[in-house]
């Protein structure tokens, strides 16, 4: 049992002397006793949904000293450090020889991206967060499944009852998240979309001429776009469909697959934004002058003779 729930049961049977218990001040003052607001807390430490216990438990965040005092500075604070991971698998002899795009692979890490999101946003709501800010996104391919790990910080509006809708996922910093929300601008969770192909064989013919000299390897460039235009396309559809008017910080990885090298993957993601109900709002640029002097001006030991 909890000590908030001690405390009331203990008051229920000693009267003044439970009072005491919670409090030193409380000995001898049994009128001070309250005992409706002595079962509200009793009651809220059991639920979890102590309002008091909330604001006096630390927050976990990995965002830096700057990111959180600046997002303090614009009504946001932090709450807690949260993830979500998924692990799909991938069927065995897709990364054989072929042509066209590996659609087992696409669905695969289109799969495991939505599931991390979805219980990233999930933890999110649990801790009592309105989204999530400088996520960590992992994207680890294998030859028979793929792993995605999500990794960033809850946050709330300090005031509270500012945003509606379900938690919002961001790979913005939080010194980005803090700019775009002076802006009006408001995330509204990450985009993604990502695309595998089979790069052609060479002819025997092909593949000697090029042996002897430097000639572009058109199999795979032609493979290369191809990947890029489908996971752009998929990751610009995902973001109309959460209703974002476009996607900013967007991360690429693309190249050869490093267990099939005649297969070529492009994966995109970035945190889709709209403009907020108020519209946009300029930002008068601020100078700002670091003191930070990270370069040597010269060596001590070069002054010695």
């Amino acid at each position: 049992m909890s000590a908030g729930a001690g405390g009331g049961a203990g008051a229920a049977r000693g009267g003044a002397g439970a009072a005491g218990g919670g409090s030193g001040g409380g000995l001898g003052r049994p009128d001070a006793f309250d005992m409706a607001a002595e079962m509200r807390q009793a009651v809220g430490a059991l639920t979890g949904k102590s309002r008091s216990s909330r604001q006096e438990q630390a927050s976990t965040s990995d965002l830096s000293i700057d990111e959180a005092l600046l997002l303090h500075s614009v009504g946001w604070e932090a709450l807690e450090l949260v993830c979500g991971v998924s692990m799909v698998s991938i069927p065995m002899g897709v990364w054989n020889w072929g042509s066209g795009e590996i659609t087992w692979a696409v669905q695969g890490e289109t799969t495991a991206m939505a599931n991390a999101a979805a219980r990233l946003a999930e933890e999110c709501a649990k801790v009592g967060g309105h989204g999530v800010v400088g996520v960590e996104v992992e994207v680890s391919l294998h030859s028979h499944h793929v792993e995605i790990s999500l990794v960033g910080t809850a946050v709330r509006p300090i005031a509270g009852g500012r945003r509606s809708g379900p938690p919002f996922v961001s790979d913005l910093t939080g010194k980005d998240f803090a700019l775009l929300d002076q802006a009006g601008w408001e995330p509204l969770g990450i985009a993604f979309g990502t695309s595998f192909v089979y790069a052609p064989r060479r002819s025997a013919g092909t593949a000697l001429r090029q042996s002897t000299q430097n000639v572009e390897l058109t199999n795979f460039t032609e493979a290369l776009y191809a990947a890029r235009e489908s996971a752009m396309e998929r990751m610009q559809s995902s973001a109309i469909v959460l209703g974002a008017s476009g996607v900013v910080a967007v991360q690429v990885r693309e190249g050869p697959v490093r267990f099939a090298g005649h297969a070529i993957g492009f994966t995109a993601w970035g945190t889709a934004v709209k403009v907020g109900p108020g519209g946009h709002r300029h930002i008068q640029p601020r100078v700002v002058l670091s003191m930070d002097d990270t370069a040597i001006a010269f060596q001590a030991d070069s002054l010695r003779g």
